[in-house]
């Protein structure tokens, strides 16, 4: 008997123990749970020193109109090889041309013109191949009606995919780092001819909180349009607006960085006033409706550096083109590089950028 009590009080002994434990550990529990470490920041409270942006020219990944015309695998290696460059930057943007629409749609009817109608399913490549931000101001948009605009909407939604460059919809925004970071699109048939449209749209965007990105498409096209001629472009009896005047109106308005897409072609940079524009980043992913011969199957990958104020730091472009009728892929021959430094040697030889023959960006010191 007395060996049983003694047996029952050790037993008592050892939950006691246990118990003790294990409120005490649960109280170390709480009180580290509610310490945070010194250096905890709040990523839309502080602003960063820098930004970079990756930019690229049209995408069109394949077309179920007027026929199925689509890459292999159904599109699944599109930006495979492209894919690590295109996420290495804190915002990724391109240039959307076309519908994504399944099925359906009312096609615009004119001379001489193309419509585009992209599976809705190919949205998710875009988004695995790392792009934040589409430009959705260009002539294809509306290919397909209203119906077609209204799917790409819901589909870019889904993916989580920004959009801009709509009537409705002409900029979109977002909180990074204790900025505000905009993005704006302009076409023919988008302000592009209304300078003083664009002009205040900017102003109306523009504080000292905002960093703000225009999208332009526009310019002549083709594989002779790769010079900036400072003059009104017209192509097909189509006024494609003064690309060189309107840029720098951005820039005067408040806009931190231009990039341009429309010629099919690449064009150059320019630094000015210590923003840089880019006048045209060709063609990047455009399977098997777009002509890709000599300069129109470069696709060049533009990053770029800017501080907290939008002012040009540095950056990159990273030769590519278009192979098996589309798909962007690395180029060892450096075409783009060497093609964008003499153009931008021409056309702008006040400009401060610096092209190194490897594609580095940088301010020289005219």
């Amino acid at each position: 008997m007395k060996s049983l009590s003694n047996l029952v009080n050790k037993i008592c002994l050892f939950l006691f123990t246990i118990l003790l434990s294990y409120l005490f550990l649960s109280c170390n529990d709480k009180e580290e749970e509610q310490i945070q470490p010194e250096n905890f920041i709040d990523s839309d409270s502080v602003i960063s020193d820098s930004f970079s942006f990756i930019f690229v020219g049209d995408i069109m990944m394949g077309t179920t109109y007027p026929e199925n015309t689509l890459p292999p695998d159904d599109g699944k290696q599109l930006f495979k090889d492209v894919k690590e460059i295109l996420q290495d930057a804190d915002f990724t943007v391109g240039n959307l041309e076309g519908p994504l629409l399944d099925k359906g749609g009312t096609p615009k009817i004119c001379n001489g013109c193309v419509a585009f109608r992209t599976p809705t399913r190919y949205a998710r490549y875009l988004k695995e191949a790392g792009f934040d931000f589409l430009n959705l101001a260009n002539n294809h948009t509306n290919d397909m009606g209203l119906e077609g605009k209204k799917s790409t909407i819901r589909t870019l939604d889904s993916m989580g995919i920004g959009y801009f460059g709509l009537k409705e919809k002409p900029y979109c925004d977002t909180l990074y780092m204790g900025k505000r970071i905009v993005f704006i699109g302009f076409a023919r048939n988008h302000y592009l001819n209304e300078l003083s449209k664009a002009v205040e749209l900017i102003k109306h965007i523009d504080n000292d909180s905002s960093i703000i990105i225009v999208s332009v498409h526009a310019g002549a096209e083709g594989e002779n349009a790769t010079r900036v001629n400072r003059k009104r472009e017209i192509y097909m009896n189509e006024d494609r607006g003064n690309i060189y005047e309107f840029a720098h109106k951005m820039i005067d308005s408040g806009a931190d960085i231009v990039f341009c897409h429309g010629p099919h072609v690449p064009r150059g940079l320019e630094l000015y006033n210590d923003k840089i524009i880019a006048y045209s980043l060709g063609n990047f992913c455009t399977y098997a409706k777009f002509g890709l011969s000599g300069y129109l199957g470069l696709a060049p990958i533009l990053k770029v550096f800017i501080d907290k104020n939008g002012k040009f730091l540095s950056g990159k472009i990273f030769s590519c083109k278009q192979i098996k009728r589309g798909i962007p892929t690395k180029d060892k021959s450096n075409a783009c590089v060497k093609l964008m430094k003499k153009l931008s040697e021409l056309d702008f030889p006040e400009s401060e950028l610096i092209i190194n023959d490897n594609g580095d960006l940088s301010k020289g010191n005219n």
